[in-house]
């Protein structure tokens, strides 16, 4: 299962941010003393489209797509460099798929802020950097041990300009994921697990009192940055959200009555991290079950019903699809569907589209 990393700098919220995602309902506690094991755990995408499916057919079961989420130690300055617990953090940040990077926008007297001021612009740049540093310092090993050979192979010259191009982007202080590559560019690249290209989401931890971000300091650098980056920033009321978790919606909306805030990050949050890496959903429905399956965007119909089970991709003939649009469109119905000439019969290389209806027909 595809995962995404909680990073962010100490006292940033993370952990609350985690709770909140999860819905765990324990107390925030710090990580102990040279403690680096990260707390993981498995939630349901929320899909409009799924609970609606499940409304009309009232299955026996209900099986949601699901992602995963690992909350990571707080990374402070140095890290990069390995210093503290730094090696520990970022080995386990290159297994993330993608990277949740929480800032601190809130300020509480009674949390002290580890650079001793809250300002979500400097800590953006102090994580930036920290993983720039991690980057550089692979590609600088990769090609000292390259250089040291008396002859490189025709595939090693060509990693070997492409890490200098890598180099040279990160010595600019800037990501890899900013950089173009070819398909067989990328490939080349897998194996370093870098961390300056995996997909980021910025999540601005924000104080409910002050929701905008104009109110924070530096609000309108933090919005440039945010523009210019062209990353997906979320905002999420932490603390208040992990309040909200444990009262009925009744109760939730006498709370937030007369607070100025959008609707709860949680599930916005949750989606957003499910688009980012690169998934999309179709389902299966009937009396027994429906389900929201997970593929990679770009999947085709074998790959559907190998996400099915193995012996329908082995046997795999045809895959009756309906998009979930005409599917409501047209009553819910299969037979509706055949009679609008909505309902396809789709070959091995149909790219399965996110929302899809599948039925595979399979003979083994």
């Amino acid at each position: 299962m595809l995962h995404c990393g909680i990073v962010g700098l100490p006292l940033s919220g993370k952990s609350t941010v985690f709770n909140v995602i999860t819905r765990a309902g324990a107390e925030v506690k710090p990580y102990p003393g040279g403690k680096t094991d990260p707390n993981r755990a498995v939630v349901d995408v929320p899909d409009p489209r799924f609970d609606r499916l499940t409304a009309v057919h009232k299955p026996k079961k209900t099986t949601p797509a699901q992602v995963e989420f690992v909350d990571l130690a707080g990374l402070s300055r140095g890290a990069g460099k390995g210093e503290g617990l730094g090696n520990s953090f970022l080995s386990f940040a290159a297994e993330a798929d993608a990277l949740i990077h929480v800032i601190r926008c809130f300020n509480n007297q009674a949390v002290s802020h580890p650079e001793g001021s809250v300002d979500p612009c400097r800590d953006w740049e102090i994580l930036d950097m920290e993983l720039i540093f991690r980057d550089l310092g692979v590609v600088e090993n990769r090609l000292e041990k390259l250089s040291s050979k008396k002859k490189l192979l025709a595939h090693e010259v060509v990693e070997r300009d492409l890490l200098v191009r890598c180099k040279d982007c990160l010595l600019d202080e800037r990501p890899i994921r900013e950089m173009e590559f070819t398909s067989e560019e990328g490939r080349a690249l897998r194996g370093f697990t870098f961390l300056t290209i995996k997909p980021q989401i910025v999540v601005l931890n924000m104080d409910e009192s002050e929701p905008e971000i104009d109110n924070v300091p530096r609000g309108e650098e933090l919005k440039s940055m945010i523009e210019s980056r062209s990353v997906t920033a979320i905002r999420v009321y932490g603390r208040l959200e992990m309040d909200l978790a444990d009262l009925t919606p009744d109760e939730a909306l006498e709370f937030t009555e007369g607070l100025t805030i959008e609707e709860p990050g949680r599930e916005r949050l949750i989606a957003t991290a499910y688009r980012t890496l690169g998934l999309i959903s179709f389902f299966t429905c009937g009396p027994d079950e429906v389900r929201a399956w997970t593929l990679r965007d770009g999947d085709n119909a074998v790959d559907a019903a190998g996400a099915i089970h193995s012996d329908l991709a082995r046997g795999f003939i045809r895959a009756q699809v309906v998009s979930y649009a005409d599917y409501t469109k047209f009553g819910d119905s299969y037979a509706n569907c055949r009679d609008e000439g909505v309902l396809k019969l789709e070959g091995k290389d149909y790219r399965v589209r996110d929302g899809d209806i599948i039925e595979i027909r399979f003979n083994v």
